[in-house]
């Protein structure tokens, strides 16, 4: 099956409703150009709160899922039959998520991702923001196919990446805030060609963009097939909406389908990850 994405890499503003516009808008354009799945940034409706210690605002912004937002989400995705992947600060029983809930094409709310692994080094304080998500690697099927999230620094983890494909994730999307410069380069995109790789799945990344007090994001949104190639990638510290075309049917017929994964030895991995 072959479907059109879009990453809607984007820069955030302080003002809540109008990055809730922006994201309206990038769906509507995503729509015009004939994608039927578009993804977000994450933290797509906020500044990078996490780059502070403390802000103390922070709670302020934090929503619940379903709610306002994502009302009107679901419905201009309902409206152009549009399969969204949000991100977003979750406010749940006290708690508070990083999170990425999941749209079908007719506006059905499929589930929430929320991001498992909490950092905290410079300018990424994610513990003092974040509970660890408490729902796995869920893998939501919609009109395009079989979705997992990998939300930003969930990516890093092998375990969690092979978590999606063993619930037969056709693509993964990957929200990221990743700034210029923040660790080798490349190292990143390597993680998850490799992950794509291993696991055969597609993989798209989407990055923000754009200058806040102390990062700069650097944009550079990504998509990989499942040998690892990279198919489409963003512009460099610009605004960009990346559009790709997805043959979804190579999963099946990827090395890691075909051959890595019939010789897995998962009864002795238990023991090893432990």
């Amino acid at each position: 099956m072959t479907v059109r994405i879009a990453l809607a890499q984007m820069p955030v503003t302080t003002d809540a409703p109008e990055n809730l516009q922006r994201v309206l808008g990038a769906m509507e354009s995503a729509n015009s150009r004939g994608a039927r799945l578009i993804a977000f940034p994450e933290l797509a409706l906020y500044p990078f709160f996490p780059q502070y210690e403390q802000y103390p605002t922070a709670r302020e912004l934090a929503e619940p899922i379903p709610g306002p937002t994502t009302e009107a989400v679901a419905e201009k995705a309902r409206e152009l039959e549009l399969v969204t992947v949000l991100n977003m600060y979750e406010a749940a029983d006290g708690r508070y998520f990083d999170s990425s809930p999941v749209f079908d094409a007719d506006g059905a709310f499929l589930g929430t991702t929320r991001m498992v692994h909490i950092t905290d080094y410079a300018c990424f304080h994610e513990r003092a923001y974040y509970a660890p998500g408490d729902r796995g690697a869920p893998v939501y099927a919609t009109r395009v196919g079989r979705v997992g999230v990998a939300i930003c620094y969930d990516r890093h983890y092998p375990e969690y990446m092979r978590a999606l494909g063993v619930g037969g994730a056709e693509l993964v999307v990957i929200p990221q805030a990743g700034a210029l410069d923040e660790w080798p380069e490349g190292m990143f995109e390597a993680e998850v060609r490799a992950a794509a790789f291993q696991n055969g799945y597609f993989a798209a990344l989407c990055n923000r963009v754009g200058r806040e007090e102390r990062l700069t994001f650097a944009g550079e949104s990504f998509v990989v097939d499942p040998t690892g190639h990279v198919l489409a990638r963003g512009n460099r510290l610009e605004e960009d909406l990346v559009i790709v075309d997805l043959d979804l049917s190579r999963c099946a017929s990827s090395p890691a389908r075909t051959l890595f994964w019939n010789d897995r030895r998962p009864e002795l991995y238990r023991d090893w990850l432990a």
